[in-house]
């Protein structure tokens, strides 16, 4: 299944439950504690893990549709970016994005 299509899936379940369509607090609230129970099945090596992030996935797909987000080009374009983003160790060994090169230097994309 491609992501729009999961997208407007969940949505339509969402609406023939009769569950929330508008209040966009309630589901990024809602959305936190399904991420905190898939937390809670890896941290406990529970084997229901997969099924705790597909509840994760399934709101961030209804959420998207309820604020009219493209998530599928949202992907397509978000990876695109982190494909061609270059990352470095810092000082104290934690990964970071190199910020971007300033406009005329090389890999600015500028002139």
């Amino acid at each position: 299944m491609d992501i729009r299509s999961a997208q407007r899936a969940a949505w339509a379940n969402k609406v023939a439950k009769g569950f929330s369509t508008t209040d966009v607090p309630l589901e990024f609230c809602l959305l936190s504690g399904e991420v905190a129970e898939a937390f809670d099945a890896w941290r406990t090596g529970r084997a229901d893990l997969a099924e705790e992030l597909a509840d994760v996935a399934i709101y961030v797909l209804s959420l998207a549709e309820m604020v009219g987000a493209d998530l599928e080009q949202a992907v397509a374009a978000k990876m695109a970016i982190n494909e061609a983003r270059a990352c470095r160790h810092n000082p104290s060994g934690a990964l970071v994005k190199d910020p971007p090169a300033p406009p005329g230097e090389p890999g600015s994309g500028g002139r």
